[in-house]
């Protein structure tokens, strides 16, 4: 069973013509007091419940009042009948609105039992009216004169029978066709709903701007991703003409749309620039698609599109890369071929000066000649052992011992002075890390020798310190001097092969510090103060029996932090 709106309007349509045929019309008797004053309550009852419930839901109660309220009407209706001339009462057509009214609740079975009902009842109020006629009560003679088919009787009661299953099929089956479609209409419009607001999510979470204009050039859709990309609000432009809106902060953009819905074309991938809100050029990828009906015609025209900034970033970098490889590996052949005569030149300079006894300016340009050799090679040997980085071989590393080498090591280096304290401050006698030996000593040795050959003072101070973090499974190490420390504009400048601001200085040593970080995938930050010093920190992987050393290739890339 189920609910139909037709239900409660003719359900008191048909009470308001009983009453009105009680009242006016039978002169309410008193055998109709009873049952007419119940289906008075429950017609009543029965307009309260629907009213309260909203839209019609037939729980158990619900089908027992109406059932109930059926059965009262087909009662009051049968009392008409009999009150009102019997077998030629006019008022035998008021069952066809219980029928009727039934078909509204129940399937095609239900109203065919209604049907029945209806003509029991009906039958039986003409048996009734035939009895009383006879002196008898329910009298076989007139009973057996309604089975006659030689009686009038028999062929009116047979045709208003006839009549009620007639209406109770064609309604019933009206019905039901009816709730069948109501269904499908329910179903598809459900469907429609759910396919709608999927849709609508999509496109709203998508990460590319999308929009869409009508075929006059009016926005009808602007999703979130757009409204971040070109810095309009929905609510903004919503309804308005796209040349109106893009005209003045982007013209490429309106006209590539104008152009679109007047081509009626499909643009796969185009490129154009936009400003924003704030006056920065954006780089935007855009694609666009006619919207065409069942017919071929255009009407609209759909824009995806999405900021290029950081793609347009990313591939400036791997050109760069892909360069500064190239010119790297050129400069290492070209290093490597320097190399060899320069050792042949710088000896032979070296054998000239013993041999040859030069004085005055003669004996400078020598002695000239052999420090700019020596200082050509240091930088070969240097931009050399930069160009050789490469992948890392990962092991169990102990730093302790291995920071004691490199204070034993650069007790001997030439930039190490006699007025210079080195401390190795650290808790633990043995800490182990994950990461290649090698180049561990040689980015410690590199970041010792630049603070060496910053210093400037006659109290100079160099300290190393190891600070273990279990929680986080990390090792701090810590590179401390109290030189004259690094300008804050020259901080980002400092890894940059060949900056330096040292007389002496290469340029290539923090250079291979950046490039041996990058390699082992280490983080590390400088901390630097004019006139107190700077502090390098370095974050290396704490050494796990039970953790695979290849996760150390995991770790974060290279940041470099600012004072």
């Amino acid at each position: 069973m189920t609910g139909l709106g037709w239900f409660l309007p003719l359900r008191l349509a048909a009470f308001v013509i009983l009453f009105a045929v009680v009242v006016f019309q039978v002169g309410y008797p008193g055998y109709l007091h009873l049952p007419f004053v119940l289906y008075s309550s429950f017609t009543l009852g029965f307009a309260v419940l629907l009213a309260a419930g909203g839209r019609l839901r037939l729980s158990s109660v619900a089908s027992v009042i109406i059932a109930a309220h059926f059965a009262l009407e087909i009662v009051v209706e049968s009392a008409v009948v009999y009150g009102t001339g019997n077998v030629n009462s006019q008022f035998t057509a008021l069952y066809l609105l219980t029928i009727v009214a039934a078909a509204l609740v129940y399937r095609l079975i239900g109203t065919l039992m209604v049907a029945s009902m209806v003509s029991m009842a009906y039958a039986f109020v003409i048996w009734l009216g035939l009895s009383e006629k006879s002196g008898a009560v329910l009298s076989p003679d007139a009973f057996r004169s309604i089975l006659s088919a030689q009686d009038s009787v028999f062929y009116s009661i047979f045709l208003y029978i006839l009549i009620f299953y007639l209406v109770a099929f064609i309604s019933g089956y009206l019905a039901e066709r009816l709730k069948d479609r109501d269904r499908q209409l329910a179903d598809t419009s459900r469907e429609l709903r759910r396919a709608k607001l999927e849709t609508d999510d999509i496109l709203r979470h998508l990460n590319s701007g999308l929009l869409t204009i009508d075929a006059c050039g009016r926005i009808i859709f602007f999703n979130p991703a757009a409204e971040r990309i070109l810095g309009y609000r929905e609510e903004q432009v919503k309804g308005m003409l796209c040349s109106e809106v893009f005209a003045e902060r982007m013209p490429n953009l309106a006209s590539a749309l104008k152009n679109g819905i007047a081509r009626s074309t499909q643009h796969p991938r185009d490129e154009l620039e936009i400003t924003d809100g704030h006056e920065n050029n954006i780089p935007l990828g855009l694609s666009t698609s006619p919207l065409t009906d069942e017919e071929g015609a255009t009407r609209g025209l759909i824009a995806i599109f999405s900021d290029l900034t950081a793609a347009k970033r990313l591939e400036a970098k791997v050109r760069a890369a892909d360069r500064m490889a190239a010119i790297g590996e050129l400069s290492a052949s070209i290093a490597h071929e320097i190399r060899n005569p320069l050792a042949a030149i710088s000896g032979s300079v070296e054998v000239l000066k013993n041999e040859l006894q030069l004085e005055g300016e003669n004996a400078q340009l020598m002695r000239l000649i052999v420090k700019e050799s020596h200082r050509l090679s240091k930088i070969l040997s240097e931009f050399l052992q930069y160009a050789r980085i490469g992948r890392p071989a990962y092991n169990k590393v102990e730093l302790c011992h291995l920071v004691n080498d490199v204070i034993q090591i650069l007790h001997h280096h030439p930039s190490f002075r006699d007025n210079t304290q080195v401390r190795f401050e650290t808790d633990e006698n043995i800490i182990y890390a994950v990461g290649d030996e090698d180049l561990l000593k040689q980015l410690l040795l590199n970041l010792a020798v630049n603070a060496c050959e910053a210093f400037e003072k006659d109290d100079n101070e160099l300290t190393f310190r190891l600070v273990v973090n279990p929680g986080s499974e990390t090792i701090e190490l810590y590179v401390q001097d109290n030189g004259p420390g690094v300008p804050p504009e020259n901080l980002k400048k400092i890894y940059q092969p060949f900056f330096s601001t040292k007389k002496q200085g290469t340029g290539l040593g923090l250079a291979i510090v950046h490039r041996v970080c990058a390699a082992l995938k280490l983080n590390i930050n400088i901390d630097s103060q004019i006139g107190e010093g700077t502090t390098f920190l370095v974050e290396l992987a704490l050494f796990r029996p039970d953790r695979p050393e290849a996760l150390v290739a995991e770790a974060t890339p290279v940041e470099v932090g600012k004072s």
